[in-house]
């Protein structure tokens, strides 16, 4: 079974979550004077722990992905935290996806909360989506830049 917390990042210049035709979180680096945000899915699985939140929350604030190999602690750049268990989806046997390997609601969601507390606690400014809500996620993925971090 797959035990460490998983983060997509995606590099944007915008992104919003949309639930329900209510825009619930948003973020638009240009505004802020950052040419570039970041998008994070975040999977959570049985063992993590706030541990495992707050050494990916690092990492992901660390990664050197933006203009000039710097990160979103040097341009201060916004950041969008969305909980996607589907990062979890194993499809090696048949054609539906098993999910076991994502962690029950009750345990993922106060881990995603955390991940995003833990980057506002780093500096970073720092929107979410809804947990549990079938959310609509518009994004412009800048490069494209697409990382898997994983604890």
């Amino acid at each position: 079974m797959i035990t460490t917390m998983r983060v997509l990042v995606q590099r944007v210049t915008s992104a919003q979550v949309t639930v329900d035709d209510e825009v619930v979180g948003r973020i638009d680096p240009a505004a802020t004077g950052a040419p570039h945000g970041l998008l994070a899915l975040v999977g959570v699985a049985h063992d993590d722990t706030p541990a495992t939140a707050k050494t990916l929350a690092d990492k992901l604030f660390r990664l050197r992905i933006l203009d000039g190999e710097r990160s979103a602690a040097d341009l201060a750049a916004p950041i969008l935290v969305v909980s996607q268990f589907t990062l979890y989806a194993d499809t090696a046997k048949g054609r539906r996806p098993s999910w076991s390997a994502a962690a029950p609601g009750a345990v993922a969601e106060p881990l995603v909360d955390a991940f995003a507390a833990d980057l506002q606690a780093l500096g970073a400014t720092v929107a979410t989506g809804r947990f549990g809500a079938h959310m609509r996620i518009e994004l412009v993925n800048d490069g494209p830049v697409t990382i898997l971090l994983e604890a």
